[in-house]
């Protein structure tokens, strides 16, 4: 369901999504934000046997919206449900999911949805459009039986229902990319630089570990006592132009200043690993849990771009897992741009060629070039000038570096 968002920090940025419909008193799509919200349904009145259907929306050309062979005609989400998965289950492209959503106007927030909500999909004017029924909505039945017709009446009265937006269920697995969005994992050569880094340690240990004081040196901005430790990883370079576009760093700890200098001394409070002699310092990020997503394809061609870095894999990834490309917010790229990525065809020896009929230069015609095969599909979900990470939401087969990356099709 990827009008649906999903709120996590790292990457504020803001943009219109491409399937808003008429969003004047609404709240953006599957917004799961923390807090509680009232539940007031609507004026009491008399269940009927066949409830009217509710009027449906403004008709479009949906003919480029494809279900699945296999698509349940109705789904009781569950616990653990991500809502790329579930439209997934109906939809062969899930990005489509907002131009057949359709909003019960019974249901207060009907953009989020929760365990338990009801999915059903009907047919309006032979459009495809999926209902939403959320069982007991604030509502208190009571029947009574009339006295002189003997029928037996149910009585809808209002009531209050608590329901914490935590409850509802993310857009994708938002545990798989927080920590990217917490932390910065790519800096320019220049930032690490000069960057102030460690130079010695009390009692001259070379790995230093939580409470070990640390001495640094460089620039310290004096209005910041706590800063996040990172150490320099791999190079990313641009695989057709070899340009060096970053360093991926390794976040380490946390480091509270306790007297400025030169050099400066300070205390480990906290660490995820080693931390060593020259690892660097740079200031905590604080960002807010902000993140708003809008699955969509891009509105640029993406050309030459490719994986050149996998997340905690040696040889390949697949779904929920991390990719570095080559391409970042220089390029057009935004946050929740859906790219496919492509397995690069093997050479294959043609044995069946008349070699009687070749002639002298003809020998390259013996290797056909096989067409890439198209392997997943990522999210990217925070940008850099010239590099993006992007979350596997599919894959058919291994995704591994040097793996083409393109605009859907």
């Amino acid at each position: 369901m990827i009008g649906s968002l999903i709120n996590l920090s790292g990457c504020a940025t803001t943009s219109s999504s491409p399937w808003a419909e008429d969003t004047t008193a609404q709240e953006p799509a599957f917004t799961p934000v923390t807090g509680s919200t009232e539940h007031k349904p609507a004026a009491p009145a008399f269940e009927q046997a066949d409830t009217p259907a509710t009027p449906a929306p403004a008709q479009t050309d949906n003919s480029h919206i494809i279900l699945r062979a296999d698509h349940p005609s109705q789904y009781t989400v569950k616990k653990g449900d991500t809502l790329w998965d579930i439209s997934s289950m109906f939809l062969k492209d899930p990005w489509y999911w907002p131009e057949i959503w359709h909003l019960n106007p019974q249901i207060k927030n009907p953009h989020l949805i929760y365990p338990g909500d009801v999915l059903t999909l009907v047919y309006v004017n032979g459009q495809p459009q999926i209902h939403l029924k959320r069982p007991a909505d604030g509502v208190v039945r009571t029947e009574t039986k009339a006295q002189e017709s003997g029928l037996k009446q149910i009585k809808l009265s209002p009531s209050i229902r608590r329901h914490s937006l935590n409850a509802s269920i993310p857009t994708i697995p938002a545990d798989a990319v927080r920590q990217f969005l917490t932390k910065p994992r790519v800096i320019s050569k220049e930032v690490w630089e000069a960057a102030p880094y460690i130079v010695g340690s009390d009692d001259a240990h070379l790995i230093l570990g939580a409470d070990n004081k640390i001495y640094i040196r460089g620039k310290l901005d004096k209005e910041r006592i706590r800063y996040s430790v990172f150490r320099k990883g791999n190079e990313l370079r641009d695989p057709v132009t070899n340009e060096l576009l970053g360093y991926e760093i390794i976040y380490a700890g946390q480091a509270r200043i306790r007297q400025y200098g030169s050099p400066a001394s300070g205390q480990l409070v906290s660490t995820q690993r080693e931390v060593l002699i020259g690892d660097r310092l740079l200031p905590t990020d604080k960002s807010a849990i902000d993140q708003l997503y809008y699955p969509r394809v891009p509105d640029v061609d993406i050309k030459d771009a490719y994986i050149i870095s996998l997340f905690d894999a040696i040889s390949g990834i697949a779904k929920h897992q991390i990719a570095v490309i080559n391409k970042g917010a220089n390029d057009g790229l935004e946050v929740g741009n859906l790219l496919a990525t492509y397995q690069k065809g093997v050479l294959a020896k043609d044995r069946f060629l008349d070699k009687s009929r070749m002639k002298r230069g003809d020998e390259d015609l013996l290797m056909v070039q096989l067409p890439d095969e198209r392997s997943g599909l990522m999210m990217i979900f925070k940008t850099f000038d010239k590099v993006s990470y992007g979350l596997i939401l599919e894959s058919t087969r291994v995704i591994r570096k040097m793996d083409a990356v393109r605009k859907p099709r």
